[in-house]
């Protein structure tokens, strides 16, 4: 499994970079010091001018090592200062969260839906940090996550936002007017992260609500109220802001039940980590079909993980929705209004 996404994330970045023609990719200084998170600086004068950044943090004390990286690279310019800044009114700065992979597959929807009709990909500036990852997280096992369903979540989640409060100050130095995280686990801390923003900072739950609402859809049971399902891995950490955005439009969220939960939905992630793909896809078609008895007219798959499990032609994927593609959508509309607003 790691070997296919690792050949699928080299493939995919490759497909990217040639889309968007990169002239310039920046590795900035290792260590992002809280004194230069909490200020702000003059735009340079001599910013690079370029259509998009894509920019790979490590904040190892020791200044990182030359990187190759695949694609059409003309150069790769080492920034001593991050003053290298985007100037598109319509800019917007990715915030990366625990996966890198999900990163991507979301910049990729951003470069192939801008540009597909011809038109020129949308600025960006994307941080990635590689030290938030999954050792910050309890395992997938844990029996802590199928406890209780209203728990909060067992973590010291100080460091955690600071690190990513710290990279929302970097997208904003670099020229983001607009500020997004493809990653369900980091929007458990979303309204800590975005505190005291200047900027748009969208939420994947309101992305996601907002479609659902527009899309008018009916009760499958008389006298009842839309039903949405949510399907996630660490179901007490996301249940809360996906079910407070949901209920906001008028929406009755439903979640597995702990025997589920148990049974069917860890076992399913188990399974993919030991590379028995048939079996994860199994249990994840249970695990769908057991909230779509419920009356529920929408899936909302609300962990990264399970993402891709359901193969397209797979009659359930329909009933599926992933909240990044309604984010990546709610971003491409807010960088056309802006577009438009100075055109």
């Amino acid at each position: 499994m790691e070997a296919f996404r690792g050949i699928k994330l080299l493939e995919m970045l490759d497909r990217i970079m040639t889309t968007i023609s990169f002239h310039t990719v920046l590795n900035f200084p290792a260590f992002l010091n809280k004194t230069w998170c909490r200020t702000r600086s003059n735009p340079s004068s001599t910013a690079v001018q370029l259509s998009s950044i894509f920019i790979q943090t490590d904040e190892t004390r020791n200044p990182p090592d030359s990187k190759k990286i695949m694609g059409s690279v003309a150069a790769v310019v080492r920034c001593q200062a991050p003053n290298s800044l985007l100037t598109q009114e319509n800019t917007v700065g990715i915030l990366g969260g625990v996966s890198v992979f999900s990163t991507l597959i979301f910049l990729e929807k951003l470069v192939w839906w801008s540009s597909r009709h011809g038109e020129d990909c949308i600025p960006f500036v994307v941080c990635s940090d590689p030290t938030i990852n999954r050792e910050f997280l309890p395992p997938i096992s844990s029996p802590f996550l199928l406890k209780e369903k209203n728990a909060q979540f067992p973590l010291n989640h100080g460091p955690i936002v600071e690190k990513l409060r710290c990279k929302r100050a970097f997208l904003e130095q670099s020229g983001a007017r607009c500020i997004v995280m493809p990653c369900h686990l980091s929007h458990a801390w979303h309204s800590e992260v975005s505190e005291g923003c200047p900027l748009p900072f969208l939420h994947v739950g309101e992305c996601v609500a907002r479609e659902l609402k527009a899309a008018k859809l009916r009760p499958l049971e008389a006298g009842s109220n839309v039903r949405i399902g949510v399907l996630g891995i660490h179901e007490s950490l996301m249940a809360g802001f996906y079910r407070e955005k949901l209920e906001s439009e008028g929406l009755e969220v439903v979640l597995p039940d702990m025997a589920t939960m148990e049974h069917i939905v860890i076992p399913a992630i188990e399974a993919l980590r030991r590379r028995d793909m048939e079996g994860a896809r199994n249990l994840m078609r249970i695990a769908v079909n057991v909230l779509l008895v419920r009356a529920v007219n929408v899936v909302v798959l609300a962990s990264d993980e399970i993402q891709g499990l359901l193969s397209r032609d797979d009659p359930l994927s329909k009933k599926c929705i992933n909240p990044m593609d309604a984010l990546a959508r709610s971003t491409l509309r807010w960088a056309k209004s802006i577009q438009n607003l100075h055109t």
